[in-house]
């Protein structure tokens, strides 16, 4: 197989700018970082771009078309937290090269009736056939029933276990039934037996302080329903989570559309009429809701050193789920996360190198020898200015580039 050599593109490896450096791909392998050249390599030309690591999508739903689509934006992975795609039932998506890859905690521990089934229309029906598998349904009520499922999904294929902590106060249904805080305790403590991720649905600073007290590795969501305190911050920090704040979502929420970003040429030109009418949508769910507050508390949690890692929440494309489309709004996401204080690197490094560190992906997510050659190539420098990472020159997942 002949090697390929992308010359003359600034690095940024996941962490931090490192010069303009080539890079060397066999097969589906970063093989060298530096030097020339080998003899005989086909050459991509990588002048006046930056050359980053495929972007992963921290939070999403899959849909009929939407890892094909994630990957048309440069995001080579991602993150389901809530769906099919388990072990079990994505074999071939591992070795098709025009798809995103995709991990999944498939279906979230959550009581009969809660969150998310609020969100359905009455009578709605999924445009897509059933998996081969389908995925095992822990509704639990009881700390017994939830710690039962956890190894029953890790045997099933889940890669990690998500928990729905969320009494719909802020999706306009309260008195939803939840998990309590014994289930959640137990379910986490039994994850831990087996060495499972965790991670927590919290739209709220007392379903966060849930989430903490139970021992929960990350939070899906940053809470909307109120501005931070410092007790909240300090408690996120000492538990030691991450947070994926979705602001696109919480937007969404606050019926804030995805129009201004649907009207950028470099989305629209990728975007199907059923995604960009999604796209032009909205929740509206908590239209009292201020988006300030969420960039104030994204920041407060930067800014103490938490693990901001970029996700979005995209699903389906249905206007109820509106304001959201796979691989266009990952790149919405980093700009709403120097919106809310990050420099562009912090904002880049959510989407790549950090959310791997934490999700235990050890093969990607960096620029570096040995790792997967998932790579987007993009005009300028959104180290600088973050909106260049929709100037897409190229994108390769496992070594393949996408064709145009």
């Amino acid at each position: 197989m002949t090697l390929t050599a992308i010359t003359g593109a600034q690095i940024f490896d996941g962490e931090k700018t490192t010069g303009v450096q080539t890079v060397v791909i066999d097969g589906g392998r970063i093989v060298r970082v530096g030097g020339e050249a080998p003899a005989g390599s086909e050459i991509v030309d990588g002048s006046g771009a930056t050359l980053l690591p495929g972007l992963i999508d921290a939070h999403v739903h899959s849909a009929p078309g939407s890892l094909a689509l994630a990957l048309q934006f440069g995001v080579t992975t991602e993150l389901e937290m809530q769906g099919m795609n388990t072990r079990e039932n994505r074999g071939p998506i591992a070795d098709d090269d025009t798809l995103a890859d995709v991990r999944s905690s498939g279906f979230a521990i959550t009581p009969p009736g809660g969150h998310p089934s609020e969100l359905m229309p009455d009578g709605f029906r999924p445009k897509w056939d059933l998996p081969p598998v389908m995925p095992l349904m822990p509704f639990s009520t009881t700390p017994e029933e939830a710690a039962a499922f956890v190894p029953q999904l890790l045997a099933r294929g889940s890669d990690f276990i998500k928990f729905m902590i969320d009494d719909g106060s802020v999706e306009g249904h309260p008195g939803l039934p939840t998990l309590d805080q014994a289930t959640v305790n137990a379910g986490v403590a039994e994850a831990k037996k087996y060495g499972a991720l965790t991670v927590a649905h919290a739209l709220t600073v007392e379903a966060t302080t849930m989430a903490a007290q139970a021992g929960i590795d990350g939070l899906t969501h940053v809470f909307m329903d109120q501005p931070h305190t410092a007790e909240i911050i300090s408690i996120i920090k000492d538990a030691g989570m991450f947070v994926i704040p979705c602001i696109t979502l919480n937007a969404s929420m606050m019926g804030i559309t995805g129009s201004e970003l649907a009207d950028d040429p470099r989305v629209a030109a990728r975007l199907d009429t059923e995604w960009e009418r999604t796209l032009r949508s909205s929740y509206n769910r908590y239209p009292q809701g201020k988006l300030e507050d969420v960039y104030a508390t994204v920041h407060a949690l930067d800014a103490a050193g938490v693990d901001v890692l970029a996700g979005t929440d995209a699903s389906m494309p249905e206007t109820f789920f509106g304001g959201l489309a796979h691989g266009a709004s990952l790149h919405h996401e980093l700009q709403y996360l120097v919106a809310a204080g990050l420099t562009p690197q912090r904002a880049l490094r959510a989407a790549t190198a950090t959310t791997a560190r934490r999700f235990h992906l050890s093969d990607r997510g960096r620029i570096a020898e040995g790792l997967r050659a998932d790579l987007l190539l993009a005009d300028g420098d959104p180290t600088h200015n973050i909106s260049d990472t929709l100037n897409t020159r190229a994108i390769w997942r496992r070594g393949t580039r996408l064709a145009a």
